[in-house]
């Protein structure tokens, strides 16, 4: 039975890297889109609708779909999920490379799982990180900084850009905070397809601002963009979220989240696959750093 036991929390913490190892190839896959002609908004709209679409389809066959949560203080949890994991972190986090650099919004939004992890401890004593696995935490965050970085120290502020950067990684950790009271009571499949839901209802009011900001039919249907577009909707989107509240679920929302820690470096590692990037040796420190950090915080003491 415990040998049963340990094969089950490595399933989880399989399935918590296979989604990171995904979504961190969708800023590379993401660049692509945005070369070819795509805005952020209608990357996510796109996204969110496949995705959505796919939940619908994995819905027990021959039952009843639930469309609603037990009660209105439920559905306004759902709705807090849908727009602090969608809307708003792509909009925040997409926006901000517009006024600020890429490699400031990647160091910003990779400390994701620090900010997570001091919003959390804010509201869950249990949840709080002690002794070693502080230290673990810090040294993960410091090597992803150290990755995304890659030796070159000199960093140029852009207020409003790194605000906006700021703004997406305390979203996601408010998502990861509302992850812990919603997987409590809701099965993985019914939060999933709500996150969607609500991301793109809390969508319309962009779109009624900018009307215009969605591409030509002509530039979606090419081979190549919608490729790319069913790989992040029914892949990065439908699958990867489902798997990431399953993770959180049996994992707890702080150690499934340290594992954004190793983003930046599928990013880098697909970028040099797909764009030839060079790997320099500050990457590897990096990586070094990121996954002894990540041992000491998921210790248990």
């Amino acid at each position: 039975m415990k040998q049963f036991c340990k094969h089950k929390t490595a399933l989880y913490h399989l399935t918590a890297f296979a989604v990171v190892a995904v979504w961190g190839s969708t800023f590379v896959l993401t660049k692509l889109l945005l070369l070819w002609g795509l805005t952020p908004a209608s990357i996510f709209t796109i996204r969110f609708v496949m995705a959505y679409m796919v939940l619908l389809l994995l819905s027990p066959f021959g039952k009843r779909i639930r469309w609603f949560a037990d009660n209105v203080k439920d559905e306004l949890l759902m709705l807090g999920l849908g727009v602090t994991g969608g809307s708003l972190y792509f909009l925040t986090e997409n926006t901000a490379m517009n006024y600020t650099s890429t490699t400031n919004t990647s160091l910003i939004v990779s400390m994701c799982p620090l900010c997570a992890a001091l919003v959390i401890s804010l509201f869950y004593k249990s949840e709080r990180l002690k002794g070693v696995q502080v230290l673990g935490t810090l040294i993960a965050a410091a090597g992803a900084a150290i990755v995304v970085l890659n030796g070159q120290f000199v960093q140029h502020l852009s207020p409003l850009g790194d605000a906006l950067a700021f703004g997406a990684c305390l979203s996601w950790a408010f998502y990861s905070l509302l992850m812990i009271p919603a997987s409590q009571r809701y099965d993985t499949l019914f939060i999933t397809r709500k996150v969607f839901f609500y991301g793109l209802v809390s969508m319309i009011p962009y779109y009624i601002v900018f009307r215009h900001d969605f591409p030509p039919v002509s530039i979606v249907v090419q081979p190549k963009v919608l490729i790319t577009l069913l790989f992040l909707g029914c892949v990065a989107s439908a699958l990867c979220f489902f798997a990431w509240n399953w993770a959180i679920k049996k994992l707890g929302a702080i150690v499934t989240t340290n594992y954004g820690y190793l983003n930046p470096v599928v990013t880098i590692v697909c970028a040099w696959l797909v764009l030839s990037e060079r790997i320099t040796g500050w990457f590897l420190v990096g990586t070094v750093l990121i996954l002894s950090g990540m041992y000491l915080s998921g210790r248990r003491k």
